[in-house]
């Protein structure tokens, strides 16, 4: 007989043992694993913006880029003393503003003789005299999801005392700056 020599299409099929089989799920699955926790950060710690004007100078100066934090506001919210990330008016189309929430829903809020009251105290964030109390001219009473802010530099801030910012809602809020980031400028890392 004679063999038959040529081209032969026929496959020779190769199993896959099982040992080859776990390797192969345990690598996917590490991979799914680092691009959800990816995702994760970048969605809810990734957000960054820029610090436009000078309203919160001697904190954070103009041009400066903050890391924003979603997540810490998922549970609780915004504290006294914290720098808030927010959207004016809820105006997606506007830049973010950044400045220091002063008051916090239920608080009565009033500015004085240059000087902010909240719940009758003297509330001090080295403020030089207020000039402008805007609408805090007279006892403001903050709803149950309402938060009053004031930039650092508060006689040069459009925030929470004009008209047309007022108490800022918590549906309005994107995170909190918590990371300083910029070239040439005094203040750089965690913001407290």
């Amino acid at each position: 007989m004679r063999s038959r020599r040529g081209l032969n299409f026929a496959r020779k099929r190769r199993n896959m043992s099982a040992h080859v089989m776990k390797e192969i799920i345990s690598w996917m699955t590490h991979i799914g694993i680092a691009v959800f926790i990816a995702f994760i950060l970048v969605y809810f710690v990734g957000m960054r913006t820029g610090v436009i004007g000078v309203s919160m100078e001697n904190t954070l100066y103009s041009g400066q880029q903050v890391l924003v934090n979603r997540l810490s506001y998922l549970i609780f919210g915004p504290k006294e003393g914290d720098i808030i990330v927010f959207t004016p008016n809820g105006n997606r189309n506007t830049h973010f503003y950044v400045k220091r929430v002063v008051a916090t829903p239920g608080d009565v809020v009033w500015i004085k003789d240059g000087k902010l009251y909240v719940n009758n105290s003297i509330v001090d964030y080295g403020y030089d005299k207020i000039m402008d109390a805007g609408i805090a001219e007279n006892e403001l009473t903050l709803d149950e999801d309402e938060y009053f802010v004031m930039g650092d530099n508060c006689n040069n801030s459009e925030d929470s005392r004009s008209g047309n910012i007022g108490p800022v809602s918590r549906d309005k809020i994107e995170g909190r700056a918590w990371f300083g980031l910029g070239k040439g400028v005094s203040y750089s890392g965690f913001i407290k």
